[in-house]
């Protein structure tokens, strides 16, 4: 236990990343944390559209939506000040915003926990540093390790950085009910498409060559989905409506619940650089995932089962949401490679 504790903390609250793939790559966090305080009740705050990726996880005793996180700092500061009589005694702040050390701060942790940021030092009692490279510049870690840094300043060793998700009975019923309105059998073979992603268009493989790789995988036998938040239903239709062979589109039908149901059934996923690849990872199904203004700096672990197809030009990573040229870093990454890297795991192989 860390030093500045006076007594392990009964009472801890964690403010959650916004983002999907961040969240699935804290539960290594959120493992170590339940196994270093187990008699602690844990309690997230979490975006509530993401709510359902902590649902059923041992590691926490209650997920907290915010009902306020696109309603302005000045909502957010009251919903965070309805938390105070929670007395939380420790509160881990994984973003590294300002913006959420000060809601923590507001919810009225004794000791707040969080990365020496963003102008932040004097909102955290606990500032940790991030590690630095060898000429003073900041090491762009893997956010497995990035969370795993903070629960470890606290006291709690890392069980690893394996990742883990859990499914609901309630979830489960869900994916087997709609399956069944598609006609699809518990055990048929599934493959998952999920052609969007939310960081922007710069990220998108064209649909007409998800479609591609879709037909390939009917042809070898599965039954092919399309899956994706609500916003990306026309990109979705795109795909169903470019593919000569039959598909269904989920997008936006089971939320992120039934989305991990329906995950962990499959036999692959095709997808981009978004947080699907994660809850594949976290069940260790098989991904071919399509990489192009990003690097995996901050994702590289939790690989074993997927296969990263690039394109090598000379522009990529850039990071821009959407590209100011010909977006060759997507349309270079030829749907054959796709389509070759997918079809051994239908037949139970690793990705090509």
């Amino acid at each position: 236990m860390d030093a500045g504790f006076t007594a392990e903390p009964r009472e801890i609250l964690v403010r959650a990343p916004n983002w999907a793939g961040d969240v699935v790559m804290a539960t290594p966090g959120l493992r170590a944390l339940r196994a270093g305080f187990s008699k602690a009740r844990i309690r997230v705050v979490i975006r509530r559209e993401l709510a359902p990726l902590l649902a059923g996880s041992p590691r926490v005793d209650e997920v907290i939506p915010l009902r306020s996180d696109r309603a302005g700092l000045v909502a957010r500061l009251r919903e965070a000040q309805s938390l105070r009589s929670r007395r939380f005694d420790l509160g881990l702040c994984l973003p590294d915003s300002f913006s959420s050390a000060l809601s923590m701060r507001v919810a009225g942790a004794r000791r707040i926990v969080g990365y020496d940021r963003n102008a932040r030092r004097l909102l955290l009692d606990q500032a940790v540093l991030l590690p630095r490279g060898g000429e003073g510049g900041r090491v762009m870690l893997p956010r497995e390790l990035h969370v795993l840094g903070l629960v470890e300043a606290v006291g709690c060793p890392s069980l690893g950085t394996g990742l883990e998700l859990f499914v609901t009975q309630d979830e489960e019923r869900a994916c087997t009910q709609r399956l069944a309105a598609c006609g699809i059998d518990a055990d048929a073979p599934l493959a998952l498409l999920a052609p969007g992603a939310s960081f922007g268009p710069s990220k998108l493989w064209p649909a007409e060559r998800f479609a591609l790789v879709g037909e390939a995988l009917a042809a070898a036998g599965a039954h092919v989905l399309v899956v994706g938040a609500p916003a990306e239903g026309p990109l979705a239709r795109r795909v169903v409506n470019a593919m000569k062979a039959p598909a269904h589109d989920l997008t936006g039908d089971l939320g992120l619940g039934g989305l991990k149901a329906l995950v962990r059934r499959s036999r692959v996923l095709v997808c981009n650089d978004a947080g699907a690849r994660h809850v594949a990872a976290a069940f260790g199904v098989a991904c071919v995932m399509l990489l192009g203004p990003t690097s995996l700096e901050k994702t590289s672990l939790n690989l074993e089962r997927v296969r990263v197809l690039t394109a090598e030009v000379a522009c990529r990573p850039c990071y821009l949401r959407t590209c100011p040229i010909d977006h060759r870093c997507m349309t270079w990454i030829a749907p054959e490679r796709a389509i070759e890297a997918a079809l051994p795991a239908l037949a139970g192989r690793a990705v090509a």
